[in-house]
């Protein structure tokens, strides 16, 4: 077959599946990424060839406020199509595509590939109340113009939705926030989790500065508490997480915590003041912690992040009803203990994955379960575990059938 996979920041969620099937004699796979996307030249993985988009036009200066994503996402669709009349005039024409169409890139791919299937990734769909809008009390409710807002943002999936020939979503509640009138369309495979490269490692070490000046190496047995997010933010319940740690912090006096994630402003709103959500947490609780055991790494290589895994006692984790974290599934698939949130996308993971699970806001309930989990002592070698609906090769051959099928 020739494929053909569409996603800003290619490979993120094809790594696996573009990887398998550019293995397999015959075929021929080619993707589209945004030039200067979250991902890197060069990454794209071993025999598929990777092009990459250029936007054609800067945004409107009249545009409509509320029209404003809208257009961002037909620039992104125009410059796709674009690309992906070069890869027809150099003699590519796929019999498959799979798109994610949360930027808009699939919206004329079909005018471009009429012959094609086309298949998308149904990663989320927004709603007005009932997943992540809304769910923090504390937080406003939305103004007239955000609600409109965001039933326009559901636009573009939803034309996607109906030129696509089939979809997918990895998971069983990312499926169900789609209108039940679609869901017969999305079937729910998961990505797949390669818990080969997240075995225990006994010689694991991550080095890091500490606040007095000085490095601070741990490894396997040190008394660690992890947080791992792509940012820090209340979307991942950083802000509850902050405030489970002064008493944490002085129930396990020799306890660390090392907290793993940007400053950006990721999915949800942006912390008062023009701060940072690490900053504001901060300014709220730092005099009451001891700063010198809470360590800010940024984001983490992955190998670093892998190290993490195995010198951690104890993991924590908080989401919002939103997309899971990756990280959630390796760390519990890794034989790390999780202590996370009883949130819809965990609790559909939770207790397969023996992983205890307490309400998001309770940060004095969150500063038990780990403490506790801390006194228990180290865990010594870890044996993987295992969930049929995300190991790695079950997920690919489910995939690759669905891909030959749909």
């Amino acid at each position: 077959m020739k494929i053909l996979f569409i996603h800003q920041n290619f490979p993120a969620q094809f790594q696996h599946l573009a990887a398998d099937l550019a293995q397999e004699t015959g075929n021929q796979v080619v993707a589209l990424g945004l030039n200067g996307g979250v991902a890197t030249p060069g990454v794209a993985p071993p025999g598929v060839t990777l092009r990459r988009y250029q936007l054609l036009r800067t945004a409107g200066a009249d545009t409509h406020p509320l029209l404003a994503e809208q257009e961002t996402h037909v620039r992104y669709a125009e410059a796709c199509a674009a690309c992906a009349m070069q890869l027809q005039r150099d003699g590519f024409t796929p019999d498959v595509i799979y798109a994610h169409p949360g930027w808009g890139e699939a919206l004329f791919i079909k005018d471009v590939f009429p012959h094609a299937r086309l298949l998308i990734y149904c990663e989320y769909y927004y709603a007005l109340e009932g997943q992540d809008v809304g769910f923090d009390p504390s937080l406003p409710p939305l103004s007239l113009p955000e609600r409109w807002r965001l039933r326009l943002r559901n636009s573009t999936n939803l034309l996607s939705m109906e030129l696509a020939d089939a979809a997918l979503s990895p998971t069983r509640w990312q499926r169900n926030t789609y209108p039940a009138w679609a869901r017969d369309k999305i079937s729910v495979i998961h990505d797949g989790v390669d818990c080969e490269r997240l075995r225990f490692k006994p010689d694991a070490r991550l080095a890091l500065p500490l606040a007095q000046g000085g490095m601070r190496s741990f490894q396997p047995g040190d008394e660690v508490v992890s947080y791992v997010a792509r940012h820090l933010e209340p979307m991942r319940g950083f802000q509850v997480f902050m405030r489970a740690l002064p008493d944490l912090l002085q129930r396990r006096p020799q306890a660390h915590v090392i907290v793993a994630g940007g400053e950006a402003c990721g999915y949800g709103h942006a912390a008062p003041g023009g701060a940072s959500w690490k900053e504001h947490m901060l300014a709220e609780v730092g005099e009451h912690i001891d700063l010198g055991r809470v360590h800010f790494t940024g984001q983490l290589a992955p190998a670093q992040y892998l190290d993490l895994l195995s010198i951690s006692r104890v993991h924590a984790y908080w989401s919002v009803p939103f997309v899971l974290s990756w990280s959630f599934l390796e760390a519990a698939l890794s034989g790390l203990p999780v202590i996370a949130s009883a949130t819809a996308p965990v609790l559909e993971f939770a207790a397969r994955l023996d992983v205890p699970t307490v309400p998001f806001f309770d940060a004095a309930a969150f500063a038990d379960a780990l403490a506790e989990r801390c006194a228990a002592g180290p865990q010594g070698p870890r044996a993987l575990r295992h969930l049929p609906d995300t190991d790695l090769a079950q997920c690919l051959a489910r995939q690759r059938q669905w891909l030959g099928a749909s």
